[in-house]
């Protein structure tokens, strides 16, 4: 097994609280940072902008990618140019359709060519995967955030198809894909092996890095002792 040292996917920090944020930021094997409207709602926040010019205060020499929240597309466009001008090291997240299920791809290859750095998020299917590409493929650098997460949660293997994703972009090396949405710590593994370049996690997947490389015999006793403690904890009895 390759300790974390060893991967060569980008791991990035996916969340919405300060703390956090700057806890993985002191922390050399985090690369990036990523958020959305729903992490930041969940965490509180009201001033979206004051939130993110207060991050990238912290942080100014990481990618660090926040999205766009409107549902018109002319408004994406002026949301998306207003939070690229944030900063050098800012993407802007552009959702793959609104949520007519209308389709994002003018809008995306326009701010391509406007030089925008994007991030276009939650792409579920192989076919959105080489729309994208095709729109970002004459723009700068930019990322193509796939959800494998909720494409396993529909009993569907991500594996396979973020493998072939990783085919569509080859042709493209400004173009990075995402494994977005991981579920459980082994997903990263997964990203490095079919070589996806970034996997984008949560702080409580996150805190399992520790954990890589355990002894299984050592991990089984301290189950045991965990489930004998709280028995005793309880105070059960039969």
């Amino acid at each position: 097994m390759k300790t974390v040292n060893e991967l060569k996917v980008k791991i990035f920090a996916d969340g919405a609280n300060k703390e956090g944020i700057l806890d993985m930021y002191s922390k050399s094997h985090i690369k990036g940072f990523t958020t959305n409207p729903t992490l930041m709602c969940k965490a509180g926040i009201s001033d979206y902008k004051a939130f993110a010019l207060d991050i990238l205060r912290s942080i100014p020499d990481r990618h660090v990618s926040f999205e766009v929240f409107s549902d018109d597309f002319s408004e994406m466009k002026r949301q998306a140019l207003e939070i690229a001008s944030w900063g050098k090291n800012v993407y802007v997240k552009i959702p793959v359709t609104n949520t007519l299920g209308e389709s994002s791809i003018n809008l995306i290859r326009d701010l391509a060519k406007a030089g925008v750095k994007q991030n276009v998020t939650a792409l579920m299917t192989l076919q959105q995967v080489r729309e994208v590409t095709d729109a970002l493929a004459q723009g700068p650098a930019a990322c193509v955030s796939v959800f494998a997460g909720r494409v396993a949660d529909t009993g569907f293997d991500p594996v396979p198809m973020m493998a072939d994703a990783v085919k569509i972009l080859a042709p493209y090396p400004h173009l990075e894909l995402i494994w977005a949405s991981p579920r459980e710590l082994l997903n990263i593994f997964q990203a490095d092996d079919v070589g996806c370049h970034i996997i984008t996690v949560t702080n409580d997947i996150l805190k399992k890095l520790d954990l890589v490389g355990k002894s299984l015999d050592e991990y089984s006793l301290e189950t045991v002792k965990m489930f004998r403690t709280d028995a005793v904890k309880a105070g059960f009895t039969l």
